[in-house]
């Protein structure tokens, strides 16, 4: 088992490696792991941004499972913080809705990530988008700062969700709100996916049962926690064939265990 620094370094690692790429390692597609040459999740995750203001190519290297934007509430003047910022997909679509008068922060545990989103923003020429160095359970902004957080297939990588709820909670103002996508799973994943280290990179097996990730939500004193969209995760064989005997696959394809993606708001009261 992995402990905790051990699973941020791995992360830290393959998320590197895909900032240094001139386009994700999926080509661009979703959250992605390989093994072989072989993309763990992505094209079955991933929403298409294309087509929202403020969407800025190089900034999207397919990471995300949803598209918290959407169901984010945010307002012109918002201040909005972005965890897991990548090179700023999330931030310049939330740059776009709260305009000149708002501020959007971006938080990502990797250098390189920090690196390709500020070059591409100094392309922008945005004055009110930061990027910080930092680590989402102890994030390097002040209290009550926030009005929107959004986060995008990033908290399930997080091995304490508990320490990230209540940064987040932290930070945001009075009566401000969180909207995240995330995989959780229903039943239990075989073991083999859940251990494997381009798996969790991969934002699969990182993931914990639904009902413990709403539960950890709400005992962090959320209020009105509501899931907006639910998206199934339909692993391809070809995928599974490299952690599961045939018989596993089989058993898995026959249970009731689901990956999801779902995306959840909740409020700070």
């Amino acid at each position: 088992m992995q402990n905790e620094k051990e699973i941020k370094e791995m992360v830290k690692e393959k998320y590197g490696q895909i900032a240094k790429q001139s386009t994700s390692c999926c080509g661009p597609t979703s959250c992605c792991g390989t093994t072989d040459n072989k993309i763990v999740g992505n094209t079955v995750m991933q929403d298409e941004y294309d087509h929202l203001d403020g969407y800025v190519a190089d900034a999207d290297l397919g990471l995300g499972c949803g598209m918290p934007t959407e169901f984010a509430g945010i307002k012109k003047g918002d201040v909005v913080v972005d965890l897991g910022s990548g090179a700023g997909n999330d931030v310049f679509v939330a740059r776009a809705i709260v305009g000149d008068e708002g501020k959007v922060i971006g938080i990502d545990m990797t250098q390189e990530m920090i690196d390709k989103a500020n070059r591409n923003n100094q392309k922008l020429g945005y004055k009110n988008v930061e990027f910080h160095l930092g680590e989402i359970e102890e994030m390097p902004l002040e209290n009550s700062i926030a009005d929107v957080v959004v986060s995008n297939c990033v908290l399930n990588l997080v091995p304490s969700k508990q320490k990230a709820f209540a940064e987040i909670y932290r930070i945001l103002k009075s009566n401000g709100h969180f909207c995240v996508s995330d995989i959780v799973i229903k039943g239990e994943l075989p073991a083999n996916l859940k251990k494997s280290a381009e798996m969790y990179a991969g934002c699969v097996s990182g993931a914990i049962q639904q009902d413990e990730y709403l539960k950890i939500i709400k005992d962090t004193g959320f209020k009105n926690v509501e899931i907006k969209k639910t998206k199934v995760i339909d692993l391809p064989d070809e995928i599974l064939k490299d952690y599961l005997s045939e018989v596993a696959l089989k058993q898995y394809r026959e249970s009731k265990v689901g990956i999801f993606s779902i995306t959840v708001t909740a409020n700070k009261n």
